[in-house]
């Protein structure tokens, strides 16, 4: 009974500092530097790839940024950014490809807003360490997929080897989706643990986020099974929208998704509050 207690308190005061902080408002500013840093980061990472030598990059990052979203939604904006990504590129120390990776960390420094509100600290750092940092950020992200690519194309080749090897683990080699979406998942948790930790201000330990990361991939979870069910269902964005429901579709899905990032870092601030209580209450 007072573990229910406990967590109806804990999600009240989570929801009610959200509304407070104005989380509605600040999952709109997330979710368009959302969109608007992706395509940056996917052209940043793609160049730097290729001047690395990874040609088969673009396919390798799409895929890792959209194959945890609904099929939906993923489907006609990852065929549109192949299409731009597959454009050769040499001009990786251009003028271009540098404001693309500032672009890309603007939305680094939107996390960093959101998650300073919802734990309810202030920035001290100076602009150039926060820029430098967010800028740190996005290369990370970069050869973190440009060494999963690898990964990627290696692990085909490390199965097929197994196999003429070892003819009992045939039925257990999975293929290389299952190998995309186990990734990608486990990037995007890697990302939350990261992001909870380092960007916003003051210091918090692994047990003080875990709660709102797990909140926050359950919700994701939970989300976009409902959203896409409603596009199935009964959305009218393509009638409404027509050439534009594709952008649409994915500011809503942002939307969303930045709603439930914000809830998860008010979760765990909610949870640091009522573990204080409580800890006052029994001196």
């Amino acid at each position: 009974m007072r573990g229910m207690t406990a967590a109806r308190r804990i999600l009240t005061d989570a929801y009610g500092h959200f509304d407070t902080d104005d989380g509605w408002s600040m999952a709109s500013h997330l979710a368009l530097s959302a969109l608007l840093a992706v395509f940056p980061f996917l052209i940043f990472a793609t160049t730097l790839a290729s001047f690395l030598g990874a040609n088969a990059f673009a396919d390798t990052a799409v895929h890792l940024v959209f194959d945890t979203w609904p099929q939906e939604i993923a489907e006609p904006i990852a065929r549109e950014v192949t299409n731009v990504l597959t454009v050769q590129r040499t001009d990786v120390l251009t003028f271009g490809i540098v404001a693309a990776g500032i672009f890309a960390s603007n939305g680094i420094e939107a996390l960093r807003v959101s998650l300073n509100r919802a734990y309810r600290v202030t920035e001290h750092r100076s602009f150039i360490f926060r820029r430098l940092q967010s800028l740190a950020f996005v290369l990370i992200a970069t050869l973190g997929f440009l060494a999963i690519s690898v990964l990627l194309v290696l692990a085909p080749l490390v199965g097929r080897i197994a196999e003429q090897h070892f003819d009992w683990i045939a039925p257990y080699m999975g293929t290389i989706t299952i190998w995309r979406y186990s990734i990608a998942s486990a990037v995007i948790v890697i990302g939350l643990v990261c992001v909870h930790f380092w960007l916003p201000a003051g210091r918090r330990s692994l047990l003080d986020i875990l709660p709102g990361i797990t909140l926050t991939v359950v919700g994701w979870i939970a989300g976009s099974a409902l959203f896409a069910a409603y596009l199935t269902q009964f959305s009218t964005y393509v009638t409404t929208y027509a050439g534009l429901a594709s952008i649409m579709i994915a500011v809503v899905f942002l939307y969303i998704v930045s709603v439930i990032f914000i809830l998860g870092g008010e979760f765990n601030a909610a949870i640091r509050r009522y573990r204080e209580a409580r800890a006052l209450i029994g001196r």
